[in-house]
């Protein structure tokens, strides 16, 4: 569980540096502003907030990949991992390369998966023996 919580602490951590490296990709002040907005709302953790901001950004550019990254990102804080990954995907297929989104996207993906089962034959560390 911890190391969940570790990927999802670094997810949010990528979003803020992704935010700032790329926020000039985005067309305009209103993009932008709305953007800052989200950013602002998820570290106050208001993330209802802050994907109403993010869509509201789509609206205006939706070829912005900060906007669709951070979408993602705050829709895996509210659980909602499926919309998450259609965001990043769709971050992905604006930049490719982008290597950014393709950890938040990894991350999301390792995340959502259910716990790797023991291999049968091999004895609980509880069985006794």
């Amino acid at each position: 569980m911890a190391g969940g919580m570790n990927k999802k602490f670094v997810s949010f951590h990528l979003l803020i540096a992704f935010l700032a490296f790329f926020l000039s990709a985005c067309s305009s002040t209103s993009v932008i502003d709305q953007v800052k907005f989200g950013v602002w709302a998820s570290e106050k953790n208001l993330w209802d907030e802050a994907v109403f901001r993010w869509k509201k950004a789509l609206l205006a550019n939706p070829n912005s990949v900060a906007a669709h990254n951070n979408l993602a990102v705050a829709f895996e804080k509210k659980g909602l991992v499926d919309d998450a990954l259609k965001e990043y995907e769709a971050a992905l297929k604006l930049e490719p390369d982008n290597s950014y989104v393709k950890s938040n996207y990894q991350n999301c993906k390792e995340n959502s998966q259910p716990p790797k089962k023991e291999k049968e034959g091999k004895k609980d560390n509880n069985e006794k023996k």
